[in-house]
């Protein structure tokens, strides 16, 4: 990040904000802006609530304030795994803003990919063929900050963890955005992060959930019962629970598309 979390909390709730641009392929209005508070300087993305595109399974305008919750479960589980996010008020109206991370292209942890050229040690998760009748797989990296990623996904029942949701910073770090629509009371997990299915959580892993199971009796719990309603904070707690239980990857659920389209 090149800066320290509060720091960055710090110019991302007071700094000035200026559109830049914005994200074309994003499906809700996403914009692209500079930030500048005294001399700190940084990037963000900022999502005005009234540029959310209505759903039928997330109730209206809830979407920036499920992003901040995915940001605070993160943190209070002790991982940094989704940038720094804050609500405040834009050029657009109130909205999520969230730090910009720079990448790493070269060391990319998603790819579709022929068979013969998926990376080795790599999981892959799909076979298919692409336009022209080649075969083609679904692969991620092996990488234990990746497997973090997603265990916070089945934790926020994420239901849409695209390959371009996640990112190697520049500095080597992990992240995963666009965290819009979690957190409901109905399992929806749909991930590309389905490469240790069956396998035992890491010891990190089973720290995080403890964490949180801890913390949702307490600041964590009030903080995101702003954001989220009784039924998918009970949801919440549930999963952790359940996790903890069974102490390994879960299965996808039936009935449900266990990949997001496109998976990019």
């Amino acid at each position: 990040m090149g800066m320290g979390e509060d720091e960055a909390l710090d110019l991302l709730r007071q700094g000035e904000l200026e559109i830049q641009g914005r994200l074309v392929d994003a499906s809700n209005a996403t914009l692209y802006c500079a930030l500048a508070l005294g001399e700190l300087t940084a990037e963000c993305v900022y999502k005005p609530v009234r540029g959310e595109r209505p759903l039928w399974d997330f109730p209206d305008g809830t979407l920036a304030g499920r992003e901040l919750a995915a940001y605070l479960i993160s943190r209070a589980a002790g991982l940094s795994l989704v940038p720094p996010t804050v609500l405040r008020d834009g050029p657009a109206g109130p909205g999520m803003a969230q730090l910009w991370i720079d990448t790493d292209p070269e060391n990319d942890l998603v790819r579709v990919t022929s068979p013969d050229t998926v990376p080795d040690g790599w999981r892959v998760i799909l076979h298919a063929v692409d336009n022209q009748g080649n075969p083609a797989v679904l692969a991620h990296a092996d990488d234990p900050d990746l497997q973090l990623l997603a265990v916070l996904d089945i934790v926020l029942n994420n239901a849409d963890r695209k390959g371009g949701h996640v990112l190697r910073a520049t500095d080597g770090s992990v992240y995963g955005i666009d965290h819009g629509i979690c957190l409901n009371a109905e399992d929806k997990l749909r991930t590309v992060l389905w490469g240790w299915l069956d396998e035992p959580l890491p010891e990190r892993a089973l720290t995080m959930l403890a964490a949180l199971a801890e913390q949702l009796d307490d600041a964590l719990g009030t903080e995101l019962a702003e954001h989220l309603t009784q039924d998918e904070l009970t949801a919440l707690r549930g999963r952790i629970e359940q996790l903890q239980r069974a102490g390994v990857f879960p299965k996808p659920a039936p009935g449900w598309p266990p990949i997001p389209w496109p998976v990019f």
